[in-house]
């Protein structure tokens, strides 16, 4: 395998597991102020991602490093054609960041109701804007022949990209109201898990309706490359048999499943968009590709050894993180520290 092609794959890993990852943090943080009927409650959904929101956020920012080091040339179309949702996204996540780490620090209610709703939008923006640039990554962008992106912003606001957006959206929320059935006790487990029952129906739909338009309105059926195959179906069917364990109440399983539905729909999305890793809409021949957009042999050789060594440290850890604070969130005082 050339090593253009595995930069290419690991920086598809790095996203799908930030996806996957910070999906149910997203979830989780949209619907604190519906799920969360007072302050209590509040701090308990909040304390089921307070120890791995920055954790998870870590994938984000080795993909978007990895994207630089590997393929320079798809670094600088994507962040300056996607300068202004990007730049969006990066203020939501900071006001979110701000919000989960400020919020303790003073009783008042107003003081706590007004981090509450920087977690909430600061979630909210995210999710929807992501599903929004990556529909528009395979859909294809205005890039010319010198790499530059040459269209506006309500270029990306077409209707498979919002629709992208809208599924993420309702993808993540499922993700995260799983999460809190997970995490949770008493009430508020029992309504985390009738919210994602709720959840569940407008997100499959729309997994749905979105896997049959990206048959139209992207080049899946006739470009040379990899066709993903089954695995947009594989994606509709574990969204599918999501709903099915919520209302069996295997939350665990429910979860597994989401997660694997996430995972199938960012692999579809990847192999739709090899050998290119953007896609120009104005001239198939102006897209870029791995081979066009990549840095040289000699830096991909040294970030693939400096990746072996350092990543499976990195993976051990988080794994670690996760297992530590592996327990229920309750409502007693020693278990709510946000």
């Amino acid at each position: 395998m050339e090593l253009n092609t595995l930069w290419f794959i690991l920086i598809g890993v790095l996203y799908t597991g930030y996806l996957v990852l910070e999906g149910f943090d997203f979830g989780v943080g949209i619907l604190l102020p519906f799920l969360g009927k007072n302050d209590t409650q509040r701090r308990m959904i909040i304390n089921t991602v307070g120890p791995h929101w920055d954790g998870n956020e870590v994938w984000l920012i080795t993909a978007g490093g990895a994207t630089f080091a590997a393929f320079p040339h798809w670094y600088a179309t994507m962040f300056s054609g996607f300068y202004l949702p990007l730049f969006i996204i990066l203020i939501a996540l900071i006001i979110r960041g701000v919000a989960f780490e400020f919020r303790s620090k003073d009783n008042h209610p107003f003081w706590r109701s007004f981090w509450d709703w920087g977690i909430f939008f600061g979630s909210l923006i995210p999710a929807l804007l992501w599903g929004v640039a990556f529909a528009n990554l395979i859909r294809g962008v205005p890039i010319d022949a010198n790499m530059n992106y040459v269209g506006g912003f309500w270029n990306l606001l077409n209707p498979y990209a919002l629709l992208g957006g809208l599924l993420s959206l309702t993808g993540f929320m499922l993700h995260g109201a799983i999460f809190l059935a997970l995490k949770t006790t008493g009430r508020l487990h029992d309504n985390a898990r009738n919210a994602a029952m709720r959840i569940w129906l407008p997100a499959i739909l729309i997994l749905m309706v979105f896997t049959v338009f990206t048959y139209f309105e992207t080049d899946v059926l006739i470009k040379l490359g990899v066709n993903p195959g089954v695995i947009p179906i594989a994606a509709v069917l574990c969204g599918l048999v999501t709903g099915w364990f919520i209302r069996q109440k295997r939350d665990g399983w429910a979860f597994t499943l989401n997660a694997l539905a996430i995972v199938f729909s960012s692999a579809t999305l990847f192999l739709i968009l090899f050998p290119r890793v953007m896609i120009s809409s104005l001239n198939p021949a102006w897209s870029l590709t791995i081979q066009n957009s990549a840095s040289a042999p000699y830096t991909l050789k040294v970030m693939t050894i400096v990746a072996a060594i350092f990543v499976p440290i990195v993976l051990l850890y988080q794994g670690w993180t996760y297992w530590v604070f592996r327990k229920r969130i309750s409502e007693r005082l020693e278990d709510l520290h946000y």
